[in-house]
């Protein structure tokens, strides 16, 4: 059956962390046409192509790149359910090598994890098939992202580093292949067609080589319609007052270099204040995770503080055992060292929590809103039915 291009194809209801849960609605037309295009610029896909996205299909990865983007296209593709370190941390090299795949496309954290289960694993397997990388879901640190250029993609496969949201519909900050020249943690440019800007609390454009708020300044085809069922919801979250109603608040700090390339540094309310010093949160998980003889993963959020406002705290996965004790004590006041040589002493996380893996959906995504309320040490009353490990919310309660 034909419909109007406007018609609503999907609701998914998104970040239930900031509050009552969004139902974004998406339309037909311009969110179809938005993954093709994603598809074929962002992906190159080509007909003799094998794809494969690990996200879960219920998420909106899922959604553009395992449903309605490569059917759309007729593209040959791995679904795959499951874990990436079960029955073995091989998995998804052997089904890359066993399957000649040739798209990859998956989560920072997913990457970190498997650092983390064999860094040299890969390289047991062929993965001559690979011609392009992904990534998705928060910014990647330039460690993972170096790991996965050379060690999964051999040195010779680009990485397409992919910001966009639930919202956004697909891609709107991402390298194209072959063509866009890469760096390490960045998004690189805005996609043909999107009107991205950074700028201030008052909308003003801040220029190159500073940071600020992310914005997108026109409209563009895979954009959600609506607020399924509230309209001047859509209108106060997504393009608000205090910008004239005229821009779309991607709710993301970003940074430019004095090249232009984009670099996100998480949501805005991911943004420290520890004694009136703003920091992102990526910026200190960036420090931990450069560790690389002790640290696997990092994730770090705010708790408020007394004395300084916010207080930084640190959910750290070690590349060993997990620590316990005296060598708990001993390991995180390392950190602690390390992080304030990295950055300096007002990055110093004041609490350093140890778990034998991070909170995760089974798309790979940290669920920080667990994360936030363990720092407050609030009594967790959020759906944990995604989560992949829930025993480890027990060890993350714990302080060293």
């Amino acid at each position: 059956m034909w419909v109007n291009a406007e018609h609503p194809l999907f609701i998914l209801y998104t970040s239930g962390s900031t509050g009552k849960p969004k139902g974004v609605q998406h339309s037909t037309g311009g969110y179809l046409l938005w993954c093709i295009l994603n598809m074929k610029w962002v992906f190159d896909y080509k007909p003799s192509d094998v794809f494969w996205c690990t996200a879960d299909v219920g998420w909106v990865t899922g959604h553009s790149y395992i449903t309605y983007g490569p059917l759309a296209v007729g593209a040959t593709e791995v679904m795959f359910e499951g874990v990436p370190t079960y029955p073995d941390a091989g998995r998804f090299w052997k089904i890359i090598q066993d399957h000649k795949v040739n798209v990859f496309y998956t989560a920072p954290t997913a990457i970190r994890s498997l650092i983390k289960a064999g860094g040299d694993l890969p390289r047991k397997y062929d993965l001559s098939s690979l011609r392009i990388l992904g990534t998705v879901g928060e910014p990647i640190n330039p460690e993972a992202w170096m790991w996965y250029h050379e060690t999964v993609g051999r040195g010779r496969c680009p990485i397409v580093d992919t910001w966009w949201q639930t919202e956004t519909g697909g891609h709107t900050i991402s390298p194209l292949p072959g063509a866009t020249p890469t760096k390490p943690g960045s998004a690189t440019f805005p996609l043909p067609g999107v009107f991205a800007d950074i700028v201030d609390e008052t909308g003003h454009p801040v220029g190159r080589g500073k940071g600020g708020i992310l914005v997108i300044k026109r409209p563009w085809p895979g954009m959600l319609r609506t607020i399924w069922g509230d309209p001047e919801r859509y209108k106060k979250i997504y393009y608000p007052d205090e910008f004239k109603g005229k821009l779309y608040l991607a709710g993301d700090g970003a940074s430019t270099d004095e090249e232009g390339y984009y670099r996100i540094v998480g949501r805005i309310d991911d943004v420290l204040n520890v004694s009136g010093h703003r920091l992102s949160t990526m910026e200190v998980e960036s420090a931990l995770v450069a560790n690389t003889t002790l640290v696997a993963e990092a994730a770090v959020v705010a708790r408020p503080d007394d004395l300084t406002g916010e207080a930084i705290v640190a959910f750290v996965v070690t590349k060993g055992p997990r620590p316990s004790g005296a060598e708990a004590t001993k390991v995180a006041q390392e950190l602690r060292n390390w992080v304030a040589k990295e950055i300096g002493p007002i990055a110093r996380p004041k609490e350093i929590r140890f778990g034998d893996n991070l909170p995760k959906t089974r798309s790979g995504k940290i669920m920080r809103r667990l994360l936030r309320s363990l720092a407050k040490g609030e009594e967790i009353t959020q759906d944990v039915s995604t989560l992949e490990n829930p025993a480890i919310l027990e060890q993350l309660k714990q302080t060293s």
